[in-house]
């Protein structure tokens, strides 16, 4: 359940709220008592994409083409 809080007294315990919002605590902060904004954590940071991390990982054989058979088969559905 979230924390509703007013500008005010967020003013005053800035620093606390932070702490809880860093927690996991949404925090609502009102102006003359409605919603205003939301205090809420950073989702986590997904990790960069590298360009060729599988390099020599998939052989020659993906790109040869497909045995007579297996075509047939696509082809007959």
């Amino acid at each position: 359940m979230p924390l509703t809080v007013n500008v005010h007294e967020a003013k005053t315990h800035f620093s606390r709220l932070l702490e809880q919002a860093h927690a996991g605590q949404e925090i609502i902060l009102a102006k003359a008592g409605k919603p205003y904004a939301r205090l809420v954590p950073l989702a986590p940071a997904r990790p960069q994409r590298q360009p060729g991390r599988l390099k020599g990982r998939i052989g020659d054989a993906f790109f040869e083409p497909l045995p007579e058979d297996e075509i047939n088969a696509w082809e007959r559905g």
